[in-house]
């Protein structure tokens, strides 16, 4: 009963860290601005970058990616529950995906997540959350897609968490996300099919 208590402790408040719609407070205390009314109606780095430009771009990204991150780390220090098998960690990274993109403090919408799940794998191996990372960079700004990179980084996320070795909770977690997050980037896919998606410069 304690276990499954703790789960639920570090579920819902990775939930609620994930819920803290960072893009769409910037973006409202600096120009007064709902972002979710402007460019692709997103709270993440991206529709940001369109609003405020390039430095707040990076500043969202940075914050989107530390409050993926912060859930997982709490629950992998402090989480007793399940820990042979890496679980808590992957809960709270789940969790805080699912906040970030259905904000319960925006009705239930948000970002597409690939800030704050890079974030996560960050948390659970930074030598792979930095590869995803490195990934996400390259491709983004040789192809000028955003989320062109996204989802390459993010689907090979789980190869390379097999690849070093690490718990089946992990793997799961990173296929699992990746599908999620590529299901968010539906309309990106067809406007990148047809020649129309937006590009970063």
């Amino acid at each position: 009963m304690e276990n499954i208590l703790e789960l639920l402790i570090v579920f819902f408040g990775a939930y609620l860290i994930g819920s803290i719609p960072t893009g769409y407070i910037i973006v409202k205390v600096v120009t007064g601005q709902d972002i979710r009314k402007s460019g692709s109606g997103s709270t993440g780095a991206t529709n940001v970058k369109r609003v405020m430009g390039k430095k707040w771009f990076f500043i969202t990204l940075l914050l989107d990616a530390a409050k993926g991150a912060l859930p997982v780390v709490l629950a992998s220090f402090f989480a007793t529950a399940f820990k042979s098998i890496g679980l808590l960690p992957v809960v709270a990274a789940v969790a805080v995906i699912l906040g970030h993109s259905k904000s319960i403090f925006l009705n239930f919408t948000g970002g597409k997540s690939v800030a704050s799940g890079i974030g996560t794998i960050l948390a659970l191996n930074w030598v792979v959350g930095l590869i995803i990372a490195a990934i996400w960079g390259t491709i983004t700004y040789f192809s000028r897609y955003v989320s062109l990179g996204s989802i390459i980084a993010l689907a090979v996320s789980p190869v390379l968490m097999y690849v070093f070795n690490q718990p089946i909770a992990y793997v799961c977690y990173c296929a699992l996300g990746a599908i999620y997050i590529i299901w968010l980037h539906k309309t990106n896919i067809v406007r990148l099919i047809k020649g129309e998606e937006n590009k970063v410069r």
